[in-house]
């Protein structure tokens, strides 16, 4: 019988193997399990230094059917497995004249336009970026000399903005969709181990050759990838999508679009409301990008510096503020990484986190960002909340000295606004930093909650609002200022063929929530049109 157990707690220095841990446990023979599959496995440092595993694990168990129950029934956390049972999409009626189209690489765009593949669609993929090989040398010439191309950078180009990122995975949303991401994500070459570690990540340089082998099994089904490709008009006619223009002058004739376009694509978003595409304001946060010695975060989490079963602890950190009804929390933690130029537009600065698969730079960061909503915008319009982003960016970039380096405090020096010549914590930024008073790049009551919130949360690890900190900033693409409004069946409100998806269509945030959106907006293409030439 198949079996899934859940919260299997082990000591961190426990050196048995989970099957003999599993037979000694539940009273069987070693070879009575078979087929064990770690589905999870959490840390609980409740009470550091003493340190748990906590496993979900499935696994056959050939034993009698007394023995089953009796094994049941004193083992109240372990249960028969479910047998999951396949989808099925309703049948289309239409078919397509032209192969679908889909705009944007990141994770969105590219879940779909794999499945779509998959299924026989042989889609058309357009970036306005670079492929991630080309990409990478435009992105490490802005870092070491601030050049920057603005169709191809940390925010544009194959993978989208979290190919330079840390690759995490980590998500709220429960949705089926998940597991298909994953083992996606495993056959192009991501560990193994984010199909069953709480917190998965990639890594930067680990996601770089994923996309890439994405783009290979669309091209080997038929698919077609272009980058340098930016989508600048459609043409729609009689209530559904005819073409999409691109690079000002190109038509291409496609019925269907999806539209993953990315949360920095403010061009875009301008072109869907010259269109007459509904849009929305939406909320989001704003703030700075915390940098602190890995070690530090280490023992508050762990109560060790290090440990050789362990790699760099994580933190979670949330403040509600009385005074103003905002909240602040820690965004896009980074352990063992490092700060990043993350501007897409020139004349602003935009921070972001990033690191690599192994996590060793010794360094931890994090966004500690304030929330924002329509009543700080300037206006009604749609697109406020871009406005609002681009002002704090032009701000901090003439701050940094209009070359890209970045405004830069220690917390202490926050806290007390004042300016010092010196820092107790190089920041990792690139291309540099320039020492100033981060509230001046800042919205006054944004500046004020944190204040409050990094006080708050030195209580919760010491250290954290103390002399080992830096911030630079600022931090402003924390998700979309914009969403998208989408009717019942995923379409743009008055625009048939238009499949808004991912983070920046306004419904996801992170890889995996926007991977999920992606594959919703394929099988709403499948359930209504069948493939070209079928």
């Amino acid at each position: 019988m198949d079996l899934i157990w859940t919260n299997v707690r082990i000591h961190l220095e426990d050196d048995e193997g989970l099957p003999q841990i599993l037979a000694r446990r539940l009273k069987v023979a070693l070879q009575c399990i078979s087929g064990l599959e770690v589905i999870r496995r959490a840390l609980d440092a409740r009470k550091k230094p003493e340190l748990y595993f906590v496993y979900t694990l499935q696994f056959n168990l050939t034993v009698s059917p007394k023995e089953i129950r009796r094994i049941l029934s004193r083992n109240p956390e372990l249960r028969e497995a479910p047998q999951e049972e396949p989808v099925l999409l309703p049948r289309p009626e239409k078919t397509l004249q032209h192969r679908p189209a889909v705009v944007g690489t990141g994770p969105a765009g590219y879940f779909a336009a794999l499945a779509l593949a998959r299924a026989g669609y042989r889609p058309l993929v357009i970036e306005r970026g670079d492929e991630v090989e080309v990409r990478t040398n435009k992105v490490r010439d802005f870092w070491q000399g601030g050049r920057l191309d603005p169709e191809s950078n940390v925010q544009f180009g194959e993978g989208g903005a979290g190919t330079f990122s840390d690759g995490k995975l980590t998500t709220r949303i429960h949705d089926r969709r998940v597991h298909q991401v994953i083992e996606d994500f495993v056959r192009h070459g991501a560990p193994e181990e984010i199909r069953f570690l709480a917190k998965p990540h990639i890594g930067t340089d680990i996601l770089k050759r994923v996309v890439r082998g994405i783009r290979e099994e669309i091209l080997s089904l038929g698919g077609e990838v272009r980058f340098r490709t930016k989508l600048t008009g459609f043409r729609f006619a009689e209530g559904s999508l005819k073409a999409l223009i691109v690079n000002e002058n190109e038509e291409i004739p496609a019925e269907v679009m999806i539209l993953a376009i990315g949360h920095s694509a403010r061009d875009v978003y301008v072109l869907l409301h010259e269109q007459g595409i509904k849009l929305e304001r939406k909320a989001f946060a704003i703030g700075v990008r915390a940098e602190h010695p890995q070690s530090l975060i280490n023992l508050s989490q762990y109560g060790v510096e290090a440990h050789p079963k362990l790699g760099p602890a994580d933190y979670q950190l949330t403040y509600q503020d009385l005074a103003t009804g905002r909240g602040a929390y820690a965004f896009c933690m980074c352990p063992g990484g490092q700060v990043v130029a993350a501007a897409s537009e020139e004349g602003g600065v935009v921070t972001n986190g990033m690191s690599a698969y192994s996590r060793d730079t010794g360094g931890a960061n994090s966004a500690i960002v304030v929330t924002v909503g329509e009543a700080d915008f300037a206006s009604e319009h749609p697109l406020a909340g871009i406005e609002f982003q681009r002002h704090w960016e032009r701000e901090a970039f003439r701050a940094g000295g209009e070359d890209y380096k970045a405004p830069a405090q220690t917390v202490v020096d926050f806290l007390h606004k004042r300016v010092a010549e010196k820092f107790a914590l190089s920041s990792s930024y690139q291309p540099g930093i320039v020492p100033y008073d981060l509230h001046k790049v800042l919205p006054e009551q944004v500046g004020a909650v944190l204040e409050r919130a990094l006080l708050s949360f030195d209580d919760k690890i010491p250290g954290f609002a103390g002399e080992k900190a830096t911030l630079t900033g600022v931090e402003t693409r924390t998700s979309a200022p914009v969403r998208i409004v989408r009717n019942e069946m995923g379409e743009a409100l008055g625009f048939g063929g238009i499949f808004p998806a991912g983070e920046g269509a306004g419904y996801a945030g992170g890889i995996m929530s926007a991977a999920v959106d992606g594959l919703r907006a394929t099988e709403r293409v499948r359930a209504l049109y069948k493939p070209a030439g079928n």
